[in-house]
């Protein structure tokens, strides 16, 4: 039965249209994939020789337990946001004499093969083989190599629950997000020592092997709580179930100021408040207003200050980038009845520019505490914000003519790649690259001021020039109109 489901899978691989269709984002994952090995490798070979130069009197293996808990709420994190439970086309199998049981043990057993399981090997594997080498005992090592292993395998199941349970929410990864810092914050304020529970756990494990039972149960535990989330689950009627919600209705009569683009840019405030993927952009938006604590508070990062223009670029134009490079993907549900209707291309573009421009100034108001760190910071953000609305929004608008990919939107945002093509990929470098680089060489010759001046030109130019760019592109994107409709009717 195992070998006829890995067959049914190999064939529901490549056939599919996804496969097809996104090779170059398969290859480009594959490259991901190799780098990150290729980090845990070094990770795992250097890490015992830095630590023995940095800490001669320290135990090198009690130092990384006391940095497992870290560890794992990285782990965690990076797990919820890209790894997805393996899945079949299950439903027809549940018509066939199949017990239920196995369907599931297949599914779950299949997610322990996950590359992010193997990936923490190509650390753990080479640092037990250089602590073999300098004189620790085999069984000190196997056991804190399978204790590893187990724990890996922990945050594998619990990561199926935490998003199991996250579908429900209106934000899909609020709950990973207060999990995770909520953790951190207890561990950093010494309220609940998490790390030197968790590296007192593994101290003790690796000093009596015995103990690696405990771990074995929490595992097993996760496996039966998953396997009956499953389960309640499994059946042929279980979506035609309706789900019921208190209709709302909000009021937008502010936007009817903005003439004939208000009923489009109705539809987009809508759509983005309705729709899980859109909704999560928003919260995207206000994570992104604090990533400058990141770097302001730091000496280091104010000396270098083309850095500081990246930054000022990502805050001010955090929504205008996540919303602007899927015009008009996000509308590829309804785009043909759009195209059906008598209506202006312009107006329809334009209130896409309207809304990346409202970002763009509401996030530039929202940052100015910022000065806080000195007013060259409000002056990075204001140059920042005139560019993106000069030349950043245009670019997305033209860069949105090429997009030719189907977009789920109840599908959540971070880490998602669904809908996405070789346009997004190409078109993310420059929005963030050019405006440091056309700072850098003024800035570099003239200093601060010229840098900025240039940055706020060219996005005065932009403005200035705003109808005859979107003539141009309006022209292109009529010219692409029903290569987009065919596009859109198709599935990824």
């Amino acid at each position: 039965m195992i070998s006829h489901f890995l067959n049914l899978e190999w064939k529901q691989f490549f056939r599919s249209s996804y496969w097809q269709k996104s090779v170059a984002l398969n290859i480009l994952m594959v490259f991901l994939a190799l780098y990150f090995i290729l980090m845990f490798l070094g990770l795992g070979f250097g890490l015992y020789p830095i630590l023995k130069k940095q800490f001669p009197e320290s135990d090198p293996l009690i130092m990384v337990n006391s940095f497992l808990f870290y560890w794992f709420l990285g782990d965690m994190m990076l797990r919820f946001f890209m790894q997805k439970l393996p899945v079949m086309n299950i439903k027809p199998l549940l018509t066939l004499p199949i017990k239920r049981s196995k369907i599931l043990h297949y599914v779950l057993d299949k997610s322990v093969i996950s590359f992010f399981n193997f990936l923490p090997l190509f650390a753990v594997i080479p640092f037990s083989i250089i602590l073999l080498s300098n004189g620790y005992s085999s069984s000190t090592v196997i056991t804190w190599m399978l204790t590893m292993i187990i724990f890996t395998l922990i945050i594998n199941f619990l990561n199926f629950i935490i998003e199991s349970k996250s579908a429900e929410t209106e934000l899909s990864f609020f709950p990973i997000i207060l999990i995770v810092f909520g953790l951190f914050a207890l561990n950093h304020f010494n309220l609940i020592s998490f790390s030197s529970l968790l590296s007192n756990g593994m101290n003790s494990i690796t000093s009596n092997p015995i103990l690696i039972i405990i771990p074995v149960i929490i595992l097993g535990v996760l496996y039966y709580l998953n396997f009956s989330t499953l389960k309640k689950k499994l059946y042929v009627d279980s979506s035609l179930k309706t789900k019921t919600q208190i209709a709302s209705s909000t009021d937008l009569g502010w936007t009817r100021r903005f003439g004939d683009t208000a009923p489009f840019l109705q539809l987009d405030l809508k759509m983005i408040w309705r729709n899980k993927r859109t909704r999560s952009t928003l919260f995207i938006m206000v994570l992104a207003l604090f990533y400058g604590l990141i770097f302001y508070p730091n000496p280091k990062y104010q000396e270098t200050i083309p850095m500081l223009i990246f930054v000022g670029i990502f805050i001010t134009g955090i929504f205008m980038i996540n919303f602007g490079q899927f015009i008009p993907a996000w509308d590829s549900a309804y785009y043909k009845l759009l195209m059906s209707q008598n209506i202006k291309y312009k107006e329809y573009l334009k209130s896409k520019y309207l809304l990346m421009n409202l970002s763009a100034v509401a996030l530039f108001v929202l940052s100015i505490p910022y000065v806080y760190f000195g007013w060259k910071i409000l002056l990075i953000h204001f140059a920042a914000m005139v560019y993106n609305i000069g030349v950043n929004s245009h670019m997305l608008l033209y860069g949105g003519s090429f997009n030719r990919k189907r977009i789920d939107l109840s599908q959540r945002a971070a880490f998602n790649y669904q809908g996405t093509g070789a346009v997004q990929w190409i078109i993310g470098f420059p929005l963030l690259a050019f405006p440091v680089l056309i700072f850098y060489i003024p800035y570099h010759f003239f200093g601060f001021e010229a840098g900025i001046a240039t940055l706020i030109i060219l996005g005065g130019l932009g403005i200035l020039f705003h109808q005859k760019i979107m003539d141009f592109i309006v022209k292109k994107y009529l010219a692409s109109k029903y290569k987009m409709i065919a596009a859109f009717e198709q599935d990824n």
